[in-house]
């Protein structure tokens, strides 16, 4: 099949940490050489694509900021058309702090009378996070996750993520987030190929986790690929209820499926 785009995963499919995963940059390569139209797409919400950017380049890897969506630049993208000027309690870390204020959200305390409250992961969250997170949703204020990754890798080893938090915040307040707007939600798929401006039987989606990466891909008609240089091994494709098209060691292996 030919393909003219393609959607890549970030942590554990192109990088661990700041360097390049081994087959990596041939991947890339091979990318490139094939005329590919490219995303890199991360449910990573504490990075604005600039500084993701800086992140790849310091891997070997020129990508610009146009090159890549996070989860907060989907999240602060759904908010801003559904929630403009929303007064918006936020757990997270600064920069995803700072994309929501850049996208004129007004940021207040859970005592403010939020509109939103909006949650990922703090790797300094606390009780007193958890007990402002009840305040803020107990009058009804719309619940936002920013992406549902219970555990993701990092070069220090896997750590828990925005998902583990959501759902500790869902318990105490005995409700389910409204969306969650990272991969794979629907908010997700069409900014993806918005921005790509292709039709999805037309884009290659390469990602390490088959609940997000590949179930995106499924979900919106796009031609999956998952690697095994992340969280993903044999047992875990076993039992899970999506297939990939394609299971490759890295990145480095798609070559073989742009020239067949």
């Amino acid at each position: 099949m030919e393909y003219r785009g393609v959607v890549l995963d970030v942590d554990g499919t192109v990088v661990r940490g700041d360097e390049a995963i081994p087959g990596a940059l041939d991947g890339l390569a091979a990318i490139s050489d094939a005329g590919l139209d490219r995303l890199f797409v991360s449910n990573n919400p504490t990075k604005a694509p600039p500084a993701y950017e800086a992140r790849l380049r310091r891997a070997g890897i020129h990508a610009d900021a146009d090159e890549i969506v996070t989860s907060g630049t989907t999240t602060t993208a759904y908010l801003t058309e559904n929630h403009p000027n929303a007064r918006t309690f936020c757990i997270g870390e600064s920069g995803l702090h700072d994309q929501l204020r850049d996208a004129g959200l007004e940021l207040v305390g859970a005592s403010d009378d939020p509109d939103v409250v909006v949650v990922a992961i703090d790797r300094e969250f606390h009780f007193d996070d958890l007990r402002d997170a009840y305040v803020a949703l107990r009058d009804g204020a719309r619940f936002y996750g920013t992406d549902p990754d219970i555990i993701i890798p990092t070069a220090a080893g896997d750590i828990p993520g925005s998902g583990a938090i959501i759902k500790a915040v869902a318990g105490v307040a005995e409700r389910e987030p409204d969306a969650i707007l990272g991969k794979p939600s629907r908010v997700a798929q069409r900014f993806v190929l918005d921005r790509l401006g292709l039709a999805p039987e037309d884009v290659l989606v390469v990602g390490d986790r088959l609940d997000t990466d590949i179930a995106f891909g499924l979900d919106a008609g796009m031609s999956t690929a998952v690697v095994r240089t992340g969280v993903t091994d044999d047992a875990a494709l076993a039992r899970s209820e999506y297939e990939p098209d394609f299971v490759l060691d890295s990145l480095g292996d798609i070559e073989r499926l742009l020239s067949e």
